[in-house]
Formats: structure tokens, C-alpha cells, sequence
């Protein structure tokens, strides 16, 4: 009977402890399958981080760096050199254009239609040039006329030729003026003769200057132009600047003999 007993306990305590085990195993079955099915949906909902590196890895191929740039950039070099020349001259001409003005004011032995020219007639209260009231025309070489437009300016026009500096006396010729032109004193010659060698040098220099400044112009833009063009550009300048004064030296030379001759 106790035999039989403890056959029945020991029985009952294996199956119990079978059972024990079947329990902890499907525990774990189960938590293994919760586990394994969570891990799937959590993989499938996490974004996958390997665009990041692909990113990456596009980003370094396509970036590029100053080097690149500065190697893709086209520097557009202006050539102004011709700019340069061309303001030269235009203030050389320009110095040229006012000596001539001046000396066209001067009165010489000879008749000149430009010696009125600066001469400032008052009418109506209004202040206006001769030459936009009168033409003058040159009769002979020790001859002028001067033709009103308005022949109710004649009285105006005389006055103001009487009181310039030329020393003229015209007179009334129905509607115009005739103006003779008396010889000069040699006082007066070397007088007038002293003013075109001044107003010479002047504008001699005004060209200088206007030589200079494109000079400067030239250094200050030195990075543009290599050596040898610096070199040409100044020695076209240069060769720029005798021409005008040349061409003042000349402008002068026959003033004086002008006024020496008449």
C-alpha cells in the first residue's frame, strides 16, 4: 500500500513539473513570437537609414569646392585702353577748340570775322554774343561788315564795337556796319604777341595735364594690362600728347606771324 502510495505522489509530482515546463515553454514561445512580430512592424515602420548615407555620399560627389568654382568662372578682361586714348584726345581737342576762341578775340593788322565774336551787345535789356544778332562777313583784308538780323539792333551793335577793346570805329552803312581795321603799332604788336605766347603755354599745359591724368588712369589699372601693354599704351599717350602740342605750336606760330604781317 505505501508502495503504491508513493508511486501515485511521485507520479503526480512529474506531471505537475511536466506540466511546469510545457507552461514556461510556451511562455517563451509566445514571448519569442510577440517579440519577433513587434521587431517586424517596428522594423517595417522605422525609416531605413541608409538613404542617409547614400545622401551623404551624393552630397560629397555633387558638392563642390572654391577651387571648383574659381575654375568654372570666366573673368572678362575689357580692354580700355582705346577708352583711355580716347578721353585723352577729347581733352586735348577741347584745350585746342578754347586757344582758338581766344586767339580769334585778338585784333591783328588783318580783317577776321572771329574777332567780334566775343564782343557782348545789350538790347531790350537782354545781353547776347554779336554773332547771334549780326553776321560778319570780311569785305577785304582791312575790311569788316557787320549785317544785323534786326536792323533795330544797329545803334546796340556799334556801341558795344566802340567800347571793346580793339580800338575799332565802325560806321552806319544804311542797315549794316563797316569796320576798318587800323595798323597796329609795333608797341602793340609785341603786346598782342606776348598774349598768344602766354595763352600758348597754357594750353600746352592743360595737354600735359590731360597726358597725366590718362597716364595715371593707365598705373592705376595695371592688373588689366601685362607690362608690355602698359609700355604701348603710355608710349601711344606720349606720341598723343606731341601731336596736340605740335599742332598748338603751330596755331600760335601763325597768329604771330598774323599780327606781325598785318
Amino acid at each position: 500500500m505505501a508502495m503504491y502510495l508513493r508511486r501515485a505522489i511521485s507520479s503526480r509530482n512529474s506531471i505537475m513539473l511536466l506540466r511546469s515546463c510545457n507552461c514556461i515553454i510556451q511562455t517563451r514561445n509566445i514571448s519569442h513570437h510577440l517579440l519577433s512580430n513587434s521587431g517586424i512592424r517596428e522594423a517595417q515602420n522605422l525609416p531605413s537609414f541608409d538613404f542617409l548615407k547614400d545622401h551623404r555620399r551624393g552630397f560629397a560627389k555633387g558638392k563642390k569646392s572654391k577651387d571648383d568654382y574659381a575654375g568654372d568662372t570666366v573673368q572678362v578682361v575689357h580692354d580700355i585702353g582705346p577708352t583711355i586714348k580716347a578721353g585723352a584726345a577729347s581733352q586735348m581737342e577741347a584745350a585746342i577748340v578754347a586757344l582758338s576762341r581766344e586767339l580769334a578775340k585778338l585784333r591783328t593788322g588783318r580783317a577776321s570775322a572771329g574777332m567780334l565774336d566775343h564782343i557782348i551787345v545789350e538790347t531790350d535789356g537782354v545781353k547776347l554774343p554779336l554773332s547771334r544778332l549780326a553776321v560778319v562777313a570780311v569785305m577785304d583784308p582791312k575790311t569788316l561788315s557787320v549785317n544785323p538780323y534786326d536792323p533795330n539792333t544797329i545803334k546796340a551793335l556799334e556801341k558795344s564795337i566802340v567800347s571793346s577793346p580793339l580800338g575799332l570805329n565802325p560806321r552806319v552803312d544804311g542797315e549794316r556796319l563797316i569796320a576798318s581795321i587800323p595798323p597796329l603799332t609795333k608797341e602793340h604788336m609785341q603786346a598782342i604777341c606776348k598774349v598768344v605766347s602766354k595763352s600758348c603755354e597754357d594750353v600746352k599745359q592743360s595737354i600735359r595735364r590731360a597726358r597725366q591724368k590718362a597716364i595715371d588712369t593707365i598705373k592705376k589699372a595695371g592688373s588689366s594690362f601685362s607690362k608690355d601693354d602698359i609700355k604701348r599704351l603710355e608710349k601711344e599717350v606720349d606720341e598723343l600728347t606731341k601731336k596736340y602740342v605740335k599742332s598748338v605750336e603751330d596755331i600760335c606760330k601763325a597768329k604771330e606771324r598774323e599780327i606781325i604781317g598785318g
